[in-house]
């Protein structure tokens, strides 16, 4: 069966015109993350010459229902206005976008076949969903298989006629995907999330600057909160430097740090796990006058306790790192000669660029 959306080819294009490779394929791996998979597996292939002749990507999520195709696929098209897909605030479930994301792949390939088992009450539905760039506004689609008894859910996406080499994926778009999802990783470090490419688990290690692990106790009223920091090398992308609350290993919500968009490079985040956040209201705070109806909220002793003191920390993390920072933003301006060349050691010592000291 063929279904056409509301839009043209070359306005979908125009549409997602801000994507590249790189930002595409990380968005056929939120979608399988939102799928709540906990595996996401990249397989290629090259030829003699380099060129990619095979791309898979695939999860172990609930997959996609057959009863909800038209949503997925049909409703995201009805203007050509930009639609720019934003990671949620306060949340770090459901980064991609239904109907959006799952088109990018006209950046690097012709086309695109979603195979795809979804469990439903009458047991394990399997179906195909193919789109070709020159025909964005269409997709045909399968779904006649009988439902079985016996099955695992999930979806493989196979990207054919492809225009990136080894090289882009090897350079390019792994080291993209390592600074866009090491965060998310760490975060959901317990539940064992990976993502794995040609059978071996992608190193979100080499992100890491450092790491420290320790408690904050506020004594009143016996509260422990357990702390996790990463100082990451190289910039999250959108995400940016937060904080996240967590209540037995699991998100309850998710804020920017005090240090957060400071221009200096220092790139990091914060996970904070305590029973603490079970009942807490993060809402209450943000509206004057707004008192919490159940459990703790941000006005609450242990909270100011918290971010004080995480505060402080990250200052004292930040002061080493401003000089190392200050250092090699001396030597990279000497190296590009952005300094003036100065005549003599007097004139130099008269226009020395005090700002750095």
């Amino acid at each position: 069966m063929s279904v056409k959306v509301n839009i043209t080819s070359k306005g979908i294009q125009k549409v997602l015109k801000n994507y590249n490779e790189r930002q595409a394929i990380a968005e056929y791996i939120w979608n399988g993350f939102d799928a709540n998979a906990d595996t996401i597996r990249i397989d290629y292939a090259a030829n003699s010459l380099g060129l990619l002749e095979q791309l898979t990507i695939a999860d172990n999520g609930y997959g996609i229902n057959f009863d909800r195709l038209q949503q997925k696929f049909d409703p995201f098209f009805e203007s050509e206005k930009s639609i720019q897909i934003i990671a949620p605030k306060h949340t770090s479930k459901m980064h991609g976008r239904n109907g959006v994301g799952r088109l990018t792949f006209f950046t690097f390939a012709h086309d695109a076949l979603w195979k795809t088992t979804y469990q439903s009450e009458q047991g394990f539905c399997y179906g195909e969903i193919h789109i070709n760039t020159g025909g964005l506004n269409s997709y045909s689609h399968d779904f006649s298989t009988v439902p079985g008894n016996t099955g695992e859910t999930g979806t493989t996406v196979s990207f054919t006629n492809l225009r990136i080499s080894q090289q882009d994926i090897e350079t390019t778009v792994l080291p993209f995907l390592i600074n866009e999802f090491c965060w998310f990783i760490e975060l959901n470090k317990h539940k064992n999330y990976s993502i794995i490419v040609n059978g071996a688990a992608l190193d979100f290690s080499s992100n890491i600057k450092s790491i420290e692990e320790f408690n904050l106790f506020y004594p009143d009223t016996a509260v422990t909160f357990k702390i996790k920091y990463v100082h990451w090398k190289e910039n999250l992308h959108k995400e940016l430097s937060k904080y996240y609350f967590l209540a037995g290993g699991e998100e309850i919500y998710k804020d920017y740090t005090t240090l957060n968009k400071k221009s200096d490079d220092y790139f990091h985040s914060v996970y904070i796990d305590s029973d603490f956040f079970r009942d807490f209201d993060f809402k209450s705070f943000e509206n004057e006058g707004q008192v919490a109806i159940f459990g703790a909220a941000k006005s609450s002793p242990e909270y100011r306790f918290l971010i004080k003191s995480l505060t402080e920390y990250l200052k004292s993390k930040r002061k080493p790192f401003l000089k190392e920072y200050a250092n090699s933003l001396v030597e990279s301006y000497e190296q590009d000669e952005i300094f003036p060349v100065y005549a003599s050691e007097i004139e130099k010592s008269q226009e020395n660029p005090h700002w750095l000291i």
